[in-house]
């Protein structure tokens, strides 16, 4: 579970920011998209890394008798993570929404949809990629013995691709027809939504519906790659604009944790 809540974070962050730029650059020579909103969602999965880097800290610092202390802390970080998650909100769509306005002049697009049937194809695509996902998760992970896949692969790589299949689409199609506001929007968005929201969430209810209470002491390595992933974010969103080659550099760095974590011995999760 934690290896692919920090997948998906990385993924997105990473794979589908980078190929979104890869793939707009190809059509478009210099695309330019808004900062402020690429800079705020960056900002939010840093305060996660943080989040995530103090229990796991503690751990390794003092591990007798920090069990108790790292589950009610995980607690009273989740509470502040889905505070600041609400806060970004407020903060993006009502009090200074005018500061996230697309960077893009409008060319024209398509009127938007009706809200109830917006509302219904969402509910819709969302339910069949759910089961599709579902069906190929559990499909890959039998096969992913016999193909030499470690299981820190699978969680990390494999179910984080799968999982953002649909978010993808949308996010590649955007940045093709040069609307590359929607792009990171999609790429840094859902990312910060799993950081700060998703996760969160997962532990609160792990008291209600899980067997064992879920903390937020995430494997050091995935912590890094989260951070790393996230200061990459951080510089390339900088200066508002992106090109083909930027889009490739931030793949590469994606490919660096993927071919790691393909290497990895098993006994790492």
């Amino acid at each position: 579970m934690k290896a692919s809540v920090a997948g998906a974070i990385v993924t997105n962050t990473l794979f589908m920011l980078g190929a979104s730029f890869l793939i707009g650059g190809i059509k478009h020579h210099v695309q330019e998209f808004n900062r402020a909103g690429a800079r705020l969602q960056a900002g939010l999965l840093f305060l996660t890394t943080i989040a995530l880097l103090i229990p796991s800290a503690v751990a390794e610092v003092d591990s007798a008798g920090s069990a108790a202390f790292t589950q009610s802390l995980s607690v009273g970080l989740s509470v502040l993570l889905i505070a600041a998650y609400g806060l970004g909100l407020v903060f993006t769509l009502k009090t200074h929404r005018e500061e996230f306005a697309s960077a893009e002049k409008d060319e024209g697009h398509e009127a938007p949809w009706p809200i109830g049937l917006a509302l219904a194809t969402l509910a819709g695509v969302t339910v069949v990629v759910a089961l599709v996902s579902e069906i190929f998760v559990e499909s890959v992970q039998g096969a992913s013995v016999e193909l030499g896949m470690t299981p820190a692969f699978v969680g990390f790589i494999v179910v984080a691709l799968v999982g953002a299949a649909a978010e993808m689409a949308s996010a590649f199609s955007g940045a093709w027809k040069n609307r590359l506001d929607l792009s990171v929007g999609i790429a840094l968005g859902s990312a910060a939504q799993i950081a700060l929201f998703v996760a969160p969430v997962l532990v609160l209810l792990s008291y209600v519906l899980g067997p064992t209470p879920m903390n937020l002491q995430f494997w050091p390595g995935a912590v890094v790659m989260m951070l790393i992933a996230t200061m990459t974010a951080f510089l390339v969103t900088n200066s508002g604009r992106s090109a083909w080659f930027v889009g490739v550099l931030v793949i590469m760095v994606y490919l660096v944790f993927a071919m790691t974590l393909y290497m990895l011995p098993p006994r790492v999760q």
